[in-house]
Order: structure tokens, then sequence, then C-alpha cells
């Protein structure tokens, strides 16, 4: 039996596609105990996302956190479950539709883009499998993660790199590992701060919350914080907003070691203690609305605010399917596409039909010659 993935009877001179893996983080596929136990094991498992030597994690994951977070989690995700579905998987396939919509129309050869979420489904396998099937020999991978972390954007890389190590011809390959000081992010940020302002009015300071991550992530090198503060520095100089008007924050910490600071939820009781009353918080580093910002900032922390004496916390929801920012992404994969064929100007369909056709009949007639070969 192969120990390398191919296609089976594949016909040699077929017609080759580009192909556009959009990711993001992943969603447990239903809000229930079991599905929680599920995606949290294979998300937390992930050495990229806790470097703790194996062994002892084992111990830990398996003999604690598995039994006690996936119920608390449960009860959360369905506070924000929709009839679509999970927030993140329905928004995202949303922009996958929004990016596949842009690029077809822009290039000139045929482009595949799909779906594949890092943990969870529709999974990277599956979706490079999809890509595989349907003969994309030339490979861009977008994760949405504006700012690089090795424990986001380098973790979807192992997850690429492990599936495509199982086949048999592997494609040309890109990959995006940020975009967190592109104009035109910053920009669709901006706008969408904009609007909301005109609508619900704007409040006595902006909390820009990132995801956090272990302070020694930082020690060692990764590049996560740095970029995060200068997103917030574009966006805050964008906006025009005056110094001591807005933050840069860190949600969503886990365990007890110490994480990037100031923490967000600590940062939003100061504010209320403070005498602030009106507050908004966009998270920037979040390319679509996910239990961290609806439950976590909408809910969460909008309860400590009120404990500390504030009065209204708005909070700005994510970029999602805007039409600036599925605009950007389109441009941002279109810039990094730039060079293959599929890109240039539009090939004679005449002239392809013929090329396709010639190369059917020399490998037909490589086939037949070997045959006649091995029968003699």
């Amino acid at each position: 039996m192969t120990r390398y993935h191919g296609s089976e009877g594949f016909q040699h001179g077929s017609g080759e596609k580009l192909g556009v893996l959009v990711t993001n983080l992943g969603t447990p596929d239903a809000p229930e105990t079991g599905a929680l136990r599920r995606y949290l094991k294979e998300f937390l498992w992930d050495p990229r996302v806790v470097e703790v030597p194996r062994p002892l994690w084992w111990l830990i994951l398996n003999g604690v956190i598995l039994r006690i977070r996936p119920r608390r989690s449960a009860e959360a995700y369905r506070s924000v479950w929709t009839e679509a579905g999970s927030p993140l998987l329905s928004i995202s396939q949303d922009q996958v539709a929004g990016i596949r919509a842009r690029l077809q129309e822009r290039l000139a050869g045929p482009v595949e883009v799909v779906l594949g979420m890092r943990y969870g489904n529709p999974s990277i396998p599956s979706a490079l499998r999809q890509l595989h099937d349907a003969n994309v020999r030339r490979l861009l991978v977008l994760p949405l993660y504006p700012q690089y972390s090795a424990s986001t954007s380098a973790s979807t890389f192992d997850a690429v790199a492990a599936t495509l190590m199982g086949w048999r011809w592997i494609p040309d390959l890109r990959f995006i590992s940020r975009y967190h000081d592109e104009p035109d992010y910053i920009e669709a940020l901006a706008a969408s701060i904009r609007e909301h302002w005109a609508e619900k009015g704007r409040g006595e300071h902006l909390v820009m919350s990132f995801h956090g991550v272990p302070r020694r992530y930082l020690d060692a090198g990764d590049p996560y914080h740095c970029q995060c503060l200068k997103t917030g520095r574009l966006l805050a100089e964008r906006l025009g907003l005056e110094h001591g008007s807005w933050s840069v924050t860190f949600q969503s910490r886990f365990g007890r070691e110490e994480w990037l600071k100031p923490y967000t939820d600590a940062s939003i009781r100061a504010l209320g203690e403070r005498g602030v009353k009106r507050l908004d918080v966009i998270c920037p580093g979040f390319s679509a609305d996910c239990l961290e910002t609806i439950e976590e900032i909408g809910v969460e922390n909008a309860e400590y605010f009120h404990e500390a004496g504030g009065e209204t916390l708005n909070y700005i929801p994510c970029l999602n399917s805007r039409q600036d920012h599925l605009d950007f992404l389109a441009d941002l994969a279109q810039r990094h596409l730039q060079g293959w064929p599929e890109t240039g100007p539009a090939p004679d369909p005449a002239a392809l039909e013929a090329e396709s056709a010639a190369s059917r009949e020399r490998a037909a007639a490589r086939t037949a010659a070997r045959e006649a070969g091995e029968l003699g």
C-alpha cells in the first residue's frame, strides 16, 4: 500500500488550478460537553499553544482540565450559539465566500478558495484534501491572524506542513504570516469605530483588547506583543486619538503564570474605578467574532465594568464580513499570488485546450510505449 496520498487513475496533462486556504482557530461542533472535550483536547494538546513538557502536561490536561473545563465552556458557548451555529464558523464561511467571489472576478485563471480550521471542523487536512482533489498545484495559505504568534500562525503552518508531508505531489506554497500594519486593515478598523461612534456615541476611553499569550513567549522572541502594540498605535493615529484616551490590553489568560500585561479585565475594572462611565472596547486581533469577543468582552467584562462603577461598555464588533475587510483580504491574497500563471492576462481558451490535449496525447504515447516495452 502506497505511503503517500495521490490520485487514483490520475490523468497526466489535466488542468492545474490555484488554491487559497483561508484558516482560523476553530470551534467545537456543538455547545455540548462532549464536543467541547474533543475540541479542547485537540487545541490544548498542541505544543505550540502550551509549551510545557508533554508528560507533565498530559497529566494536567487529562487529569484536571478536561474533567472540569468542557462543562463550563459548553455553558458559555450556548450563550453565543446562533441558528447558524458557531459565530466564528458562520462568519468565517461568509468571509471565504467573499474572498472567493473577489478573486474569481479578478484573476485570469481558475482559483479555489476553501476554509480550514486549525482545531475542529472543517479541518485543515480536509480542506487541503478538497484542494488536492481540485488539482491545485499552487497554494496560498492565509491565516486570519493579523498579528503573528507561534501559538497561532506557526501552529497553522505546522498543520499544513504535516498534511503536505503525506502528499505525493507537493504544490508550490506561499504563506501569509501577518498583516498587523497593513494600511487597509488599519483603515477598516478605524472605519468600523467611526461608524460605531456615529451610531451609538463615543465613549470616554477606547480599549483595544488582544488575545493574551504567556509572557515567556515574548521573552523567547515571539513578535506578537510588539505587533499588537504597533496595531494599536497605528489605529490610534488613524483615529487622531489623544494620549491617555486609549489603551492596549490582553485578555483570555489561562493558568497561573504571568501573561502579557496589562490584563483586559483588570484594566476595565480600573477604568470604572477611575470614574470612566462610558467605555468602548474593540478586539483588533480577532478577524471574526467568537466566544472571546461576544461573551468574554461583551458580557463578562461589561459586568466587571459595572461593578467598578462604570455605566456603559460598548463592544465594537470585529471586522467580520464588512465589505472593506473582505476587499482588504482579497487584495492581500492577490498581492501574494503575483507571478503565478493564474494572475496574468486571461489566456486564450482555445490555446489552453490545445495545450492540454497535446499534453494528454504525449502522456498517452509514453504510457503506450512503456507498456509495449514491458510486453516485448
